[in-house]
């Protein structure tokens, strides 16, 4: 009986330990930094509006807290609205997660704010499964874009190419 206990309890820990260990290290995982090109290309459909944007983001895996600072120049008129999409992945579109600015608010560049986000929101961050998009009148649909890839140290081992074009800012 005890051989049969040894076993299960051998088992169980087999199973956690994997899951624990990667939980630990994100809960202890020091925030990071790092810069999101936007463009009218990485909209879906694409448009070419001569229009850019650089977002700044930082993110604490262990609080869940996302600040942004998002510039943007040279649209087709006044930005109308501002978001965090997803789940998405590249090429892609999906609906409004948080809104960048309070709604209603003056649209003015640079827009800076932050959020807190939810455990499923924050698995679909890290993961590369959200973008910004832009609005403005004459694109309405969103006219610059660009796809978040975080460099969180998770992804050492993956091998998607877009998902290493991104520097972390120290």
């Amino acid at each position: 009986m005890n051989d049969v206990l040894s076993r299960r309890a051998l088992v169980v820990t087999a199973m956690v330990l994997p899951a624990w260990t990667a939980w630990s290290r994100l809960a202890q995982a020091a925030p990071i930094s790092f810069k999101v090109p936007l463009s009218g290309g990485q909209e879906v459909p694409p448009v070419f509006p001569a229009g850019a944007g650089i977002a700044e983001l930082t993110y604490d895996p262990s609080t869940r807290v996302l600040t942004w600072s998002l510039a943007y120049s040279e649209l087709s008129g006044p930005a109308t609205m501002a978001h965090f999409h997803g789940p998405a992945q590249p090429g892609k579109n999906a609906p409004v997660l948080v809104w960048l600015i309070k709604q209603g608010s003056s649209m003015e560049s640079p827009i800076n704010g932050q959020a807190t986000l939810t455990p499923d929101q924050a698995r679909q961050f890290e993961a590369g499964e959200w973008y910004i998009n832009v609005h403005t009148q004459a694109h309405p649909e969103g006219e610059i874009r660009g796809q978040v890839l975080t460099p969180l140290p998770s992804r050492a081992g993956d091998t998607h190419p877009a998902r290493h074009s991104r520097s972390s800012k120290h």
